[in-house]
């Protein structure tokens, strides 16, 4: 299952993202993109578990919606 996405990309990324295309680094634009949201997600990972569960605590403590 997929979902399509448009969005808009600075100029000089896409070109990045082409070139990498062209050179064979990646299958398709596709696969870059794909690629680098799973990356960009795992990296970020542990950064957002820590604050949700900073504010689960903090909403133990104190209460508050």
């Amino acid at each position: 299952m997929t979902t399509t996405v448009k969005t808009e990309i600075p100029d000089q990324l896409w070109q990045q993202a082409q070139s990498m295309v062209e050179r064979g680094w990646v299958a398709n634009m596709d696969e870059l993109i794909s690629e680098s949201i799973r990356r960009y997600l795992e990296s970020h990972l542990e950064e957002m578990n820590e604050r949700f569960i900073r504010e689960d605590v903090d909403w133990g403590l104190h209460g508050q919606d």
